[in-house]
């Protein structure tokens, strides 16, 4: 990865840590499924609270949270409210199954490029993963939003990493 690129996804990841979207956690949006979960990454104490509002139609209607830790694991939350937001639950699936790929790719990025490119600002975390102490940090929100949803009670396609 050249340096003006990485230099980029810094700035990227920084500025989703100084000002995070999604900040706030609130009341369950009415006529819709809703969920809370809580992560905590015991490596380094970073943790997250995350809320998920999911429709009939298995749509994300809403994700609020807040957290404490590191600007890895604050930034990569913010980003997954950006992402995940008014998507099917198929797409949401998709999303994370190719951000835990990222993640697992060591700084290589994806082979998919159509996956690489729908993750938007989430690819800004592709050197994370040179740091397996760091991966955690970046998977905690994901971790949260997975364990909402399962507990929505949300209608789900089959998923395609299970």
């Amino acid at each position: 990865m050249s340096s003006s690129m990485e230099q980029l996804y810094q700035q990227v990841i920084l500025d989703h840590a100084k000002f995070p979207h999604g900040r706030g956690l609130g009341e369950a949006v009415v006529g819709v499924h809703s969920a809370q979960s809580h992560q905590v990454n015991p490596t380094c104490g970073d943790e997250v609270t995350l809320q998920v509002d999911v429709d009939d139609a298995g749509v994300v209607r809403g994700v609020r949270w807040d957290g404490q830790g590191c600007s890895i694991s604050q930034a990569s939350v913010s980003v997954l409210h950006d992402l995940v937001v008014d998507q099917p639950l198929s797409t949401v699936d998709r999303l994370a199954g190719s951000f835990r790929e990222l993640m697992q790719s060591k700084g290589q990025g994806l082979d998919d490029e159509d996956a690489e490119e729908a993750l938007g600002d989430a690819a800004a975390f592709t050197g994370v993963g040179k740091f397996s102490a760091r991966v955690k940090c970046a998977l905690l929100g994901w971790v949260a939003l997975d364990d909402a949803l399962i507990k929505t009670g949300a209608p789900r396609t089959e998923r395609e990493d299970a």
